[in-house]
């Protein structure tokens, strides 16, 4: 499907993107294979998004999430197996694949401006947890399942999944998933960290667009800089950080948004923001 906007269209292929309010939801409709990220187009439907998040000043939160019964499987095993697709070839042409496939995705999530929120609904697996922990936050329903079991296959996370779990979970918990290649299910998710929330399975998608609300009726230009702020504070030492923070703070004291927001506050009404 194609979805119209003021700054670019974006083309869908083997999913669905909504938005309202704000909120853009892409929804993987690759059920028949549980919605594998290689030997589909689903790769190629997260990086149109991202692009077309980026440039859309209409779009603050970025939920993704899968329909039928898994979140993502991530690989297709059976391809492995038969060595088909991107695990043809030779070990410098698989690299080659990697590189240029699914490694586009933990690249383009890293440089996503928007918030994004993974609505995981059933097993995430694979590349398909690396996925959900590319996101900014993680919602699951009492089916999620997280499992980066590359090892249980002989290989290891080729999407850059120990970069991005480690970080959320610690070194230690995070070893722990990798070496073992083990299932951790909703209820151990919520407590390691995994998952912010867990709900029931019929009530995750309102409770994930409740949330997803409640952030993009903050200004949006706002939220667009803390979300670069916060992926900027993991990798710059604090006094370039807050070198930084002054400029990007004197920018917002000087918006439209940041003038409406205190006028709200103190005649005590809702704010409404323009995004200037």
């Amino acid at each position: 499907m194609a979805v119209q906007n003021k700054t670019a269209p974006v083309t869908i292929a083997e999913s669905t993107l909504t938005i309202e309010n704000r909120v853009a939801t892409l929804t993987f409709e690759r059920d028949d294979v549980r919605n594998a990220l290689t030997g589909t187009a689903l790769c190629d439907d997260i990086l149109a998004t991202i692009d077309w998040a980026n440039a859309n000043r209409d779009v603050s939160v970025l939920i993704i999430t899968g329909a039928g019964k898994a979140f993502s499987s991530g690989g297709d095993v059976k391809a492995m197996r038969d060595k088909a697709g991107m695990f043809a070839g030779t070990p410098t042409e698989i690299e080659a694949e990697y590189r240029s496939g699914i490694q586009r995705v933990p690249a383009a999530m890293h440089s996503a401006e928007v918030i994004t929120i993974a609505a995981v609904n059933g097993p995430a697996i694979g590349a398909g947890c690396d996925l959900a922990c590319m996101c900014d936050l993680r919602l699951g329903s009492e089916a999620a399942a997280f499992g980066e079991t590359f090892v249980n296959l002989g290989i290891i996370p080729g999407d850059g999944g120990a970069w991005f779990l480690q970080r959320l979970i610690g070194y230690q918990r995070a070893a722990d998933m990798t070496f073992r290649g083990r299932i951790v299910r909703a209820a151990e998710a919520r407590e390691i960290g995994l998952l912010l929330e867990v709900v029931e399975p019929k009530k995750l998608m309102s409770r994930v667009q409740e949330l997803a609300g409640e952030i993009a009726a903050k200004p949006p230009q706002a939220l667009r800089y803390a979300k670069r702020l916060m992926k900027l504070a993991q990798r710059t030492e604090l006094p370039d950080f807050l070198d930084y923070c002054a400029a990007l703070q004197g920018f917002c004291h000087g918006t439209e948004d940041h003038a409406e927001a205190m006028a709200a506050f103190l005649d005590k009404r809702e704010p409404s923001y323009t995004g200037r």
